[in-house]
């Protein structure tokens, strides 16, 4: 690692000393009279100075890149764990959110869905996996609708669900059903769980409803979630669809 930062850091000397070259000799044209461009031997010599470095050596430019990549991403991993601490009783400890496995858990997994997300929907079986394997856990559910409208009334009726008893069971019909979540399917998903459709269809608009997707949003956004599915476990933020193994770890390193 420090071989590659080693690179790195010549690598942005380099565009350093070429930067002070076109600073300096484009000075030197203004001074003159001669506006900003430069002639023809100039730029001649400032390629000739980025050619000769990457000749010598040419992974330079490639462990600069990846060295500036994972500084990005050092800095993302900074930002998410400093709004998952000032956001810690919004991710964990709403008591409107949808609960899974134990409702005492000393271990909250919080998971950012969209119902028509194909990759939320590969996390179901890992996810029920998952609470069933580790009794110390309990699963947070946060509806995230970010892929349309259809998206939007698949979770309003999730959680107009849950004032029915049935969040849990309607979220696993739904996410592993193949077809769009239309409103039809909305409703045959639920009259196969008993659930009242009348009554569902109405709470699903609800100004509370409405209330916690927009909450779940803002929510999103300031941590740094910029798609589902994602994960919240202790203190890391956990982007796109893990396997039981990967879930496991995050849950043995919050422990």
């Amino acid at each position: 690692m420090s071989h590659l930062f080693a690179k790195a850091r010549f690598g942005m000397l380099l565009a350093a000393a070429l930067l002070a070259l076109l600073l300096t000799a484009g000075a030197q044209r203004s001074a003159q009279g001669q506006g900003t461009g430069f002639t023809p031997p100039q730029r001649q010599e400032i390629v000739g100075i980025l050619r000769e470095a990457l000749r010598e050596d040419p992974t330079i430019l490639r462990d600069a890149l990846a060295a500036m990549e994972m500084a990005e991403q050092r800095d993302r991993e900074g930002q998410a764990r400093s709004g998952i601490a000032r956001n810690r009783a919004a991710l964990v400890g709403n008591p409107a959110d949808p609960v899974r496995g134990n409702p005492a858990g000393a271990i909250t997994v919080v998971e950012f869905f969209d119902a028509r997300c194909p990759y939320c929907k590969r996390m179901v079986p890992a996810l029920n996996e998952l609470v069933r394997r580790n009794r110390d856990v309990r699963l947070v559910s946060k509806d995230l609708p970010i892929l349309g409208p259809n998206s939007v009334l698949a979770s309003r009726a999730l959680l107009a669900s849950q004032r029915q008893g049935k969040y849990a069971e309607y979220h696993d019909a739904l996410l592993t059903t193949r077809e769009d979540l239309t409103e039809p399917v909305l409703k045959r998903e639920a009259e196969k769980l008993g659930l009242n459709w009348a009554r569902l269809r109405t709470d699903m608009d609800l100004p509370e409803i409405r209330q916690r997707l927009d909450a779940n949003l803002a929510l999103a956004r300031e941590i740094g979630i910029e798609g589902t599915p994602a994960f919240v476990v202790g203190d890391r933020l956990a982007p796109g669809a893990l396997d039981l193994a990967a879930l496991e770890q995050l849950v043995a390193a919050a422990r």
